[in-house]
């Protein structure tokens, strides 16, 4: 079988000039969510199956890349199903394993617990711009923590960080799982056709008002409830506060606490922005996640046209590990889409210390060569990042590649360098 010189479908290489974006972005989110108080920690790239496909992950347990059993215990030929065979899977999201770790770990862990985690996670998706196979996700929680604190510091500290990287004018779209089940109730929908109605709903911004009727008629569902359902639509978008109609809209329906504490997190939120961007109520923010409870949001941003970020409350997923339920909110950045956004605006990393090339002719002897490596050990400790390399025979083109790597000032060394 020959080999190959590309990666696998969906993976990529990555180059010296994205891995240095990369560095300093991963650096930053760091140090940016340690000051919100958010603690690193790091989980296995695999799980075991029966965690990733516990009907929690919604379209993502479809693309779940999964382990064969190995040795002994790897029977093939006997197998009649795929369990007999599998036993653990590739990692899609950081949330599932974060619930494990904290049900695992609480004893050992403060009180509420503010997680960071950066790490690749798998799925066996179509790959498209800004959609691989591998990627990175960065994920910030609080778990333990049932107040709308939580959702504050999320939003907070991801705007605070979006706003040193140079991003504005992004839009933070919120909305709350209560508040969606509560508008097809009152529509008049049953319990049971809600994540049906929901993933139609999603494309509300897509097909518009319309479109979404037609596809609510075309499964079935009764002419006065797409009517009553679709009306609420058009009436928030003539109103200056949605949040505050939608919770008289549906008194009986939706707990009081729920628009309250939504307009809390949005007044909070709004008092101690960073940097320029919207935070917009949207009823029409779904989230594919079945296991969000309460609160989620998403962000948008004109230069991608997509999402680039987002999460909510799941109260309910680290009890499926204890038995006890556990409050828990999470938000998490595209990664990959901002370095992609990063690199196309051909981003330049801010007060990047000086590379400086050190080029070594072949006529340089030996005891002179040891000069070089003692004068770049000093430019290093003057804060420099120093290359040491032979000249090549096409300088001209070796100073070029240097350049596209950053390197803004070259030294060159002769045989008579000391010696002029």
């Amino acid at each position: 079988m020959a080999l190959s010189k590309k990666p696998v479908t969906g993976m990529r290489d990555i180059m010296p000039d994205e891995m240095q974006v990369r560095d300093y972005v991963i650096g930053l989110i760091t140090e940016t969510y340690r000051s919100f108080g958010f603690s690193h920690i790091e989980t296995p790239c695999m799980e075991n199956i029966a965690n990733l496909s516990n009907k929690q992950g919604g379209e993502n347990e479809k693309l779940i890349f999964k382990v064969l059993k190995r040795g002994e215990k790897l029977k093939i030929a006997e197998a009649s199903t795929e369990e007999e065979v599998v036993d653990f899977g590739m990692r899609y999201d950081l949330t599932v394993p974060l619930s494990r770790y904290y049900s695992n770990n609480s004893g050992q862990l403060p009180a509420p617990f503010k997680a960071l985690q950066m790490g690749n996670v798998w799925r066996a998706d179509r790959p498209q711009k800004g959609r691989y196979r591998q990627f990175m996700q960065c994920d910030i929680d609080i778990l333990g923590d049932a107040t709308n604190l939580a959702e504050i510091e999320l939003i907070t500290a991801t705007t605070t960080l979006l706003g040193k990287l140079g991003f504005e004018n992004f839009k933070i779209c919120i909305n709350d799982r209560r508040i969606l089940k509560a508008m097809a109730a009152y529509s008049g929908f049953e319990e049971k056709d809600y994540d049906d109605i929901f993933i139609i709903l999603d494309k509300m911004d897509k097909i518009g008002r319309d479109g979404v009727a037609a596809e609510l008629k075309e499964c079935g569902y009764a002419d006065e409830s797409i009517d009553k359902y679709l009306q609420m639509f058009a009436e928030l978008e003539n109103e200056s506060n949605g949040i505050a109609y939608i919770g008289e809209k549906l008194k009986g329906v939706l707990d009081d606490s729920v628009a309250a504490g939504l307009s809390q997190i949005v007044d909070t939120v709004e008092a101690t922005k960073a940097c320029k961007f919207d935070l917009v109520f949207d009823p029409t923010l779904v989230r594919g996640m079945s296991y969000y409870t309460g609160t989620i949001f998403e962000i948008k941003m004109d230069e991608l046209g997509c999402s680039v970020g987002g999460g909510g409350r799941y109260d309910e997923m680290i009890g499926k590990f204890t038995g006890q339920k556990t409050p828990a909110c999470g938000f998490s950045i595209g990664f990959e889409r901002i370095i992609l956004i990063l690199m196309e605006k051909n981003f330049k990393i801010p007060n990047d210390s000086e590379k400086i090339a050190y080029l070594i002719d072949k006529s340089v002897s030996d005891e002179d060569r040891v000069k070089v490596f003692v004068e770049a050990k000093k430019a290093r400790e003057e804060g420099m990042q120093v290359l040491v390399s032979n000249m090549n025979k096409n300088k001209k083109f070796q100073k070029e590649q240097l350049e596209k790597e950053g390197y803004t000032s070259f030294k060159e060394f002769y045989w008579d360098t000391w010696n002029k």
